[in-house]
């Protein structure tokens, strides 16, 4: 297996500073602080899930709103996940799933494929804030947007059914994070591309 598997990223704007460390071959420990209660909580579904170690610190302008802490956020854990990919060597790649919470069903289609690609399709009936201060339910759209532009990965999320916003994004991102530990899962000894790169 790689060693080594894990990146370091910083990001500083006028808006945020935000710093992320990602150990792919982990256990699913993570330290999350990223001022929104909800988020935070949404970013250790992803570390648990996944089985990967996260640490993430935002510190954003949220007496603007909470915008741009989740979309930077998105950035930086995208570009930590590309670099700590590096070349794919042996990786699964492909990974897809549905998963249930309570009345929501979720499906995500995974390909770690270095084109970036969302689709992102969700019924939110209700987009009261999640937590205090609120999370709008749908950042997580824009957070995923974030994410798989700056990772150069090509996701397909769809909420099949769901009426909680809570339990919606939740599901989206346990099942998101179930996805990932799939295909970065080591099977092989080569980049899984007949290009020979990804």
């Amino acid at each position: 297996m790689p060693q080594g598997r894990s990146a370091v990223v910083e990001r500083s704007t006028v808006e945020t500073k935000i710093s992320v460390s990602w150990n792919l071959d982990g256990s699913g420990v993570q330290a999350i602080s990223t001022g929104l209660p909800f988020f935070d909580h949404m970013l250790a579904q992803l570390a648990k899930h996944s089985r990967t170690d996260l640490t993430v610190a935002v510190e954003g302008d949220l007496a603007v709103d909470a915008h741009h802490s989740v979309e930077d956020a998105g950035i930086v854990l995208g570009q930590a996940l590309s670099g700590a990919l590096g070349g794919k060597v042996g990786i699964r790649r492909f990974a897809s799933l549905s998963l249930p919470l309570d009345e929501a069903l979720v499906s995500v289609a995974m390909d770690l494929s270095g084109r970036p690609y969302l689709h992102f399709s969700a019924e939110l009936g209700d987009t009261s804030p999640l937590g205090s201060p609120g999370f709008d339910p749908q950042l997580a759209e824009e957070f995923f947007r974030a994410f798989v532009t700056a990772a150069g990965i090509s996701v397909h999320i769809d909420v099949i059914r769901g009426r909680n916003s809570h339990h919606i994004v939740e599901a989206v991102f346990k099942c998101f994070a179930r996805c990932l530990n799939d295909a970065i899962t080591i099977e092989g000894d080569s980049v899984p591309s007949t290009k020979g790169v990804l």
